[in-house]
């Protein structure tokens, strides 16, 4: 009896033990990481997302992030290419690739890969600045970000690193360096102030300049069409008058003849329809015949 109870008791044990052995092995990997088993100190298998098994001390799961992190270059002081002291920061954006080959890449290829990116990117930086100048580094800080990002990507092709993007934090100069340029910067926007407001009043004279000019040039344009209406009616005028007195002075002719003409006692026959009988009719007081007449002087 105690034989059998005995044997109970060690098979119970060796269950809790091969559960135990069963459940120490479970390996859980999360969606955001790959996973690397070693089997006695050598690669084994690939370990997915989800439920892995390994053995127990035999086997050693290793997990990788393959989110996209985020390192620092913390500031440094770079000597520009007009010796001054900049101190510049840069920050990297990197992940590692999913698949195995980079994932085992990642950890067979470099030595903390994160700490070797910064060293790279400190020593990118001091080439990169090395030769500008302070005022072009802060100016071209777009094209020093590609030539980083370019760099780096390129030394870290082997190590199953995806750089994905590289941002300048800082390139801050000397204070005594920073004031003199902000001094300037200031002087420089108060000239280009100054540029602008005389443009706009430049503007403002040559608009009343232009008003001016339509503003004479209407008044000339009136001025001549009332100078042509005039010289219109004088001709219009003198055509009428000229018009008269030539025909005024053709009577008066005409008249002088007849005057001669009664002086004499001669006879003269005037037509009826004629001007000279509403003239002669005039002058003594009669009335104009309609019928032919004679008209005799005694």
């Amino acid at each position: 009896m105690n034989t059998y109870l005995g044997l109970d008791q060690i098979m119970m044990v060796i269950g809790f033990i091969l559960l135990l052995f069963i459940v120490s092995g479970i390996r859980i990997v999360r969606p955001t990481h790959r996973a690397l088993i070693e089997r006695l100190g050598k690669y084994y298998k690939f370990g997915n997302p989800g439920f892995n098994w390994i053995i127990p001390v035999i086997d050693k799961m290793f997990q990788v992030n393959t989110t996209e992190q985020m390192i620092n270059a913390e500031p440094q002081e770079i000597i520009t290419n007009d010796n001054l002291n900049a101190k510049v920061a840069a920050q990297i954006y990197y992940k590692v690739k999913t698949d195995e080959d980079d994932v085992k890449n990642s950890q067979y290829n470099v030595f903390n890969y994160e700490y070797q990116i910064v060293n790279l990117a400190k020593t990118t930086l001091r080439n990169i600045i090395g030769t500008l100048t302070l005022r072009s580094a802060n100016s071209e800080r777009n094209k020093i970000n590609n030539i980083l990002h370019s760099t780096l990507k390129t030394e870290t092709v082997h190590w199953g690193i995806d750089i994905v993007r590289t941002e300048l934090r800082e390139i801050d100069p000397p204070r005594d360096v920073q004031e003199t340029m902000n001094k300037v910067v200031k002087a420089e926007n108060e000239k280009i102030a100054a540029i602008d407001f005389a443009t706009a009043n430049e503007t403002v004279a040559d608009g009343i300049k232009r008003a001016e000019i339509k503003k004479a040039e209407g008044i000339k344009q009136a001025r001549i069409l009332q100078a042509e209406g005039e010289s219109a009616a004088i001709k219009l005028v003198n055509e009428a008058a000229e018009k008269y007195f030539v025909g005024n002075a053709q009577m008066l002719r005409k008249l002088e003849a007849l005057e001669n003409s009664l002086k004499n006692n001669s006879k003269i026959i005037v037509p009826s329809d004629s001007e000279l009988i509403n003239i002669i009719g005039e002058m003594v007081g009669a009335l104009p015949i309609k019928n032919s007449s004679l008209i005799q002087s005694t």
